[in-house]
């Protein structure tokens, strides 16, 4: 083509040239696992009589550089290390995330741009840490998702839904027995009325299955096994 157009976010720019082999190195590696990358294609100009031009796009990026809790989340280089080892991407898939980038990067990207729309994103998650023990360019994600939802909650855009149930997991989890009697309920509801949340009412398992559900807690497993 004699027009070469490419578009890229702002904040893809290294400083040097240098550093691109380190990127590359890190992305594959991280992604796929190879030691070099097999679609990467390097343009430093145009040929004679063509043309080339670079688009920057800030699309909230400059906004998100602005907070200072969330700036550090830009340096995402879209390995997608942080979707293979997060359990709520497995389970859920990239569809459920509804957004352009998925997984819990994606999670703390979007509320970015809408903060109302997107607000769901950061609460689907365990915060288990995978996503941050695995990303090559040490973005705390779980971190930033559990900030982001105190942000949601004090701008008023958590659901009500949301808000109740998080004020029953706060008066369970503040007393063991509470939990215990809570996960010995819960097991034997979905032993005897599977139904309670699959059903029509529940659009997420409308094409997901429930994993099995399991004898006993890991506490009653330990104290029977290890004790």
């Amino acid at each position: 083509a004699d027009v070469h157009i490419a578009s890229m976010g702002i904040e893809k720019i290294i400083p040097e040239r240098k550093h691109l082999g380190v990127f590359l190195r890190l992305l594959t590696r991280s992604a796929t696992g190879q030691p070099i990358t097999t679609y990467s294609s390097h343009f430093s100009k145009p040929r004679p009589g063509q043309q080339m031009h670079i688009i920057l796009v800030d699309n909230g990026r400059s906004v998100q550089l602005g907070r200072e809790a969330f700036r550090n989340s830009l340096k995402c280089i879209r390995c997608g290390a942080c979707m293979n080892t997060c359990p709520v991407y497995r389970k859920s898939g990239g569809h459920s995330y509804h957004t352009a980038i998925a997984g819990p990067i994606g999670a703390i990207l979007a509320p970015n741009l809408d903060m109302e729309k997107y607000a769901d994103l950061p609460f689907a998650s365990t915060l288990c840490g995978s996503c941050s023990n695995v990303c090559p360019v040490k973005i705390d994600i779980h971190d930033q998702l559990y900030k982001w939802r105190q942000v949601i909650v004090l701008n008023g855009h958590a659901p009500a839904a949301k808000k109740v149930s998080m004020q029953a997991m706060a008066w369970v989890l503040a007393s063991p027995l509470k939990y215990q009697l809570s996960g010995k309920a819960a097991r034997l509801t979905m032993k005897l009325a599977p139904f309670a949340v699959n059903n029509k009412l529940n659009p997420w398992y409308k094409q997901r299955d429930m994993p099995p559900v399991p004898e006993s807690s890991f506490r009653e497993w330990y104290k029977i096994n290890r004790s």
